[in-house]
């Protein structure tokens, strides 16, 4: 059954709003009874049992079948589907931007390190200087155990545009050398300078392939991460949905051209556990790094 939040419903969600009638379709999902016999599993009269099948019945949730002699209640839906509104906040438009992991625009890493393409490593694992070589536009996984990586992302919303909310879509993992899914690390997040928070990585996960990774990738090392939406609004930051910091839109500092967004494993951390960015072709999410920017 396909419903939607409205008074064409209404019977539908006060047929289900009762402990009996939920017991009744409990007991129905088994096998077809008749009124008598559900009034003996609920302890209840034959004429209240009957009101209570008269609302599902209106409802269109059971049905009522002549067997033999008997007159029994059969489940008419397997399920009941609720379609909310589509638009529950303002509609905003949208300006998205996605980059490669590996078009990073600077960088301060120490081994463990590396970046990895779709056919093999690219440069030399373990030496920062191969971070500079051109071929990093290449990488779909890039890693280091401590420092950072900045992106800097265009910013094309004219005078006139008023932002209202900025999304940062990355899937993240920590770093250790090989693999160990129990290896937590603080990565901090900060746009335009402005630290919004660090988010725990609990591991650098081999546990199964990941959905992309190439072949090529050895099974006992980095397969995915996890894919992480950071929220920036004018009342704060929340981190998939949840409240997460304090930091709002009006503590970002602007460049009329571009957004700087940088991803680091402080040497202040608490969990000093790495960084592992996946992109297109790596992990278990087709994206690379995203930034949408909500604006009316």
């Amino acid at each position: 059954m396909e419903t939607t939040i409205s008074q064409d419903y209404l019977d539908v969600y006060k047929a289900l709003a009762s402990p009996v009638r939920l017991k009744i379709i409990q007991l129905l999902s088994k096998e077809q009874l008749s009124i008598e016999e559900l009034a003996a599993h609920l302890g209840l009269s034959a004429t209240i049992t009957a009101r209570h099948l008269k609302k599902l019945a209106k409802a269109e949730i059971i049905q009522f079948n002549q067997v033999g002699h008997k007159k029994v209640a059969k489940i008419k839906v397997d399920k009941i589907n609720v379609a909310f509104p589509k638009t529950i906040y303002e509609l905003f438009n949208v300006y998205k931007t996605e980059v490669p992991v590996g078009q990073f625009t600077n960088f301060s890493v120490k081994p463990s390190c590396g970046m990895a393409g779709r056919t093999d490593y690219i440069g030399k694992v373990d030496n920062p200087s191969y971070f500079m070589d051109p071929h990093r536009m290449e990488a779909g996984m890039v890693w280091f155990n401590d420092g950072y990586l900045e992106y800097q992302l265009p910013n094309h919303l004219k005078k006139t545009d008023h932002l209202q909310m900025i999304d940062i879509v990355a899937e993240l993992g920590s770093e250790f050398p090989f693999s160990n899914n129990n290896w937590p690390s603080d990565i901090t997040v900060s746009v335009n300078g402005t630290e919004l928070g660090f988010w725990t990585s609990p591991g650098d996960f081999s546990d199964v392939r990941g959905k992309y990774t190439p072949a090529w990738v050895p099974n006992n090392v980095n397969q995915y991460g996890l894919q992480k939406t950071f929220r920036i609004t004018d009342h704060g930051t929340y981190l998939d949905g949840q409240p997460w910091a304090p930091v709002s839109l009006a503590d970002l500092s602007y460049d009329p051209d571009r957004f700087v967004l940088r991803f680091e494993v402080k040497k202040t951390a608490t969990h000093k556990g790495g960084c592992t960015i996946y992109g297109q072709g790596f992990g278990n999410f087709r994206e690379s790094l995203q930034m949408k920017l909500f604006y009316s």
